[in-house]
């Protein structure tokens, strides 16, 4: 009587991150701009996020995905 190795169990698939870490009809209305850094070099940015708001962005959403943090500025549209 031969017997089959017992399979290997599937890893579990992690989560996927979303293609876009916003609402697809954001796109509609704003420019958008998504910047992805650690926590650490996030908090040493703050003259470069407060050059942002100065230049019309404004900061739309953070969130951390892991160890990253995930921001996202927008501006308006422009009609042209």
């Amino acid at each position: 009587m031969t017997t089959k190795p017992a399979a290997a169990p599937a890893a579990p698939a992690a989560p996927a991150a979303p293609a876009t870490p916003y609402p697809p009809h954001w796109e509609n209305v704003a420019d958008l701009r998504v910047f992805r850094t650690s926590a650490e070099e996030w908090e040493k940015l703050i003259g470069w996020r407060t050059d942002m708001r100065k230049r019309g962005w404004k900061l739309l959403k953070i969130t951390s995905e892991g160890a990253e943090v995930v921001a996202i500025f927008g501006r308006t549209k422009t009609k042209d």
